[in-house]
């Protein structure tokens, strides 16, 4: 067996999202989850730092910088929606948003 077989079948399967755009709820620590499958197709594994446009409301919000946080044993991210961008659009813990675009952030 090759390392690739044991990584797919270690832990739970996951989200299986292909594509964006995609929705996703966010969670109460205001983090919205990236799956593993998106971040392996979208390149970005090894990403720090991106930047994000999402739809809430049928608004359309783009944030720049946002840090990409990783565990040790999957591919999946995680990033923080920041609190000025929650307090302006009022978004809250259980709410759905769509994530529609996900690029490097280049300083």
């Amino acid at each position: 067996m090759d390392g690739q077989e044991l990584r797919q079948r270690r832990g739970a399967p996951g989200l299986r999202v292909t594509k964006l755009p995609y929705k996703v709820r966010v969670y109460l620590n205001n983090q919205v989850l990236i799956p593993a499958s998106l971040v392996r197709i979208l390149g970005i594994a090894n990403l720090k730092y991106a930047v994000i446009t999402f739809s809430y409301s049928n608004i359309l919000i783009t944030v720049k910088g946002v840090k990409l946080l990783r565990t040790k044993h999957t591919d999946s991210r995680q990033f923080t929606i920041p609190r000025d961008v929650r307090e302006a659009y009022g978004i809250k813990p259980g709410d759905e948003i769509e994530i529609i675009d996900i690029k490097p952030f280049r300083l």
